[in-house]
C-alpha cells in the first residue's frame, strides 16, 4: 500500500478513539509503524494529510464530468464515499483549524468547476457567474457538512439532486449549454 494512503488509514483509525484535534503525528505514525520523518516527507501536518485524502476521493468524483458523467452523478458518489467513511469525515469536517476540510472542500471544489467552465468555453467567467458559483459552492459545502453532521438522513441521491436543483439560474444555464448536467 501507498505511504500516504497507509498513513490515512492509521488516521481513520485514531478517529475511532479520539477527535481530530486531540490525535498527533505520532499517534498516526506509531498506529502504522512509519516514521514522523517520512510522515513529513509527504504531510505538512495532520490537516494537510485529512485534505490531500479528501482531495483524491473528490479528483475521482469528479473526474469523468463532461466526458458522460454529470455534476448529478459526481457528487453522487462523493456523497457516497463520505457516507462510506462517514466517521472520518465527520471529525474532519468538525474540525476548525487553520486549513480545515471545508475550505478546501470549498477551494477545490470551486477551482474544479471554474477551470471546467473555462475549459470548455475558452474565456474568463463574468462576474455574475463567478459571484454566484462561490456562493453555490459554499452553500453545497456548507448543506454536505449539515448532512453529514445530521446523520445523513436524506440517500446520497436525494441530496445530489437537491444540491444540483439548488444551483443559481445563472451557473444553471452555464453548465447545462455545457452539458454538465
Amino acid at each position: 500500500m501507498d505511504t500516504k494512503y497507509l498513513l490515512a488509514e492509521a488516521l481513520k483509525i485514531c478517529m475511532k478513539k479520539a477527535p481530530l484535534e486531540k490525535i498527533t503525528v505520532k499517534d498516526i505514525t506509531d498506529t502504522c509503524g512509519i516514521s514522523r520523518q517520512t510522515y513529513y516527507r509527504h504531510f505538512q501536518d495532520k490537516q494537510d494529510l485529512v485534505n490531500w485524502y479528501f482531495e483524491k476521493i473528490l479528483n475521482e468524483s469528479f473526474e469523468h464530468m463532461g466526458t458522460g458523467k454529470t455534476i448529478y452523478e459526481a457528487l453522487i458518489n462523493k456523497l457516497t464515499f463520505i457516507q462510506k467513511e462517514k466517521l472520518f469525515f465527520t471529525a474532519a469536517f468538525k474540525n476548525d483549524d487553520q486549513n480545515n476540510l471545508r475550505k478546501h472542500d470549498f477551494e477545490l471544489i470551486l477551482a474544479f468547476y471554474t477551470n471546467k467552465i473555462k475549459e470548455k468555453m475558452g474565456d474568463n467567467l463574468s462576474e455574475e457567474l463567478m459571484f454566484q458559483l462561490e456562493m453555490y459552492c459554499q452553500g453545497s459545502v456548507y448543506m454536505t457538512v449539515k448532512w453529514l453532521l445530521d446523520g445523513t438522513k436524506e440517500s446520497c441521491q436525494t441530496m445530489a439532486k437537491l444540491l444540483t436543483d439548488s444551483m443559481p439560474e445563472v451557473v444553471k444555464k452555464t453548465f447545462v449549454e455545457l452539458h454538465l448536467i
